[in-house]
């Protein structure tokens, strides 16, 4: 199965941008879809946005809708969260999955079968 690491995460001023890293390895990353979920201190884990197996159709929460771009490299096992124009509420931790099935909703995190441990984001004022 795929194990994933992410990575980027950092402190940052309100206004400013952080590319996020979700490095996949021990599985076929290219049949996994593949999702974006944060979690702030005393809130639950939301969904951020998701990503197709191909990379051709994404999804983003209406949060971070024109600001955050989700992308993977399928040929490095990658997958990638731009993050503009952020927003101290952007304050969390921040977690990559893997799901296999691909005809149930993203947003479910009980969708996804593996997921990263996770990447601090912090945005100050």
């Amino acid at each position: 199965q795929v194990q994933l690491t992410e990575s980027g995460g950092g402190l940052v001023q309100a206004g400013g941008s952080l590319r996020l890293s979700c490095a996949a390895s021990g599985g076929t990353f290219s049949t996994y879809a593949m999702g974006w979920f944060r979690q702030a201190p005393g809130k639950e884990r939301e969904f951020v946005g998701g990503i197709s197996r191909s990379g051709t159709s994404t999804s983003n929460a209406d949060s971070v809708k024109g600001r955050f771009t989700i992308s993977r490299d399928n040929a490095k096992n990658m997958m990638y969260l731009q993050m503009n124009s952020l927003k101290p509420e952007d304050s969390a931790v921040y977690y990559c999955a893997a799901r296999i099935a691909v005809a149930v909703n993203m947003v479910y995190l009980n969708n996804y079968d593996r997921w990263g441990l996770g990447t601090q984001v912090t945005v100050s004022s």
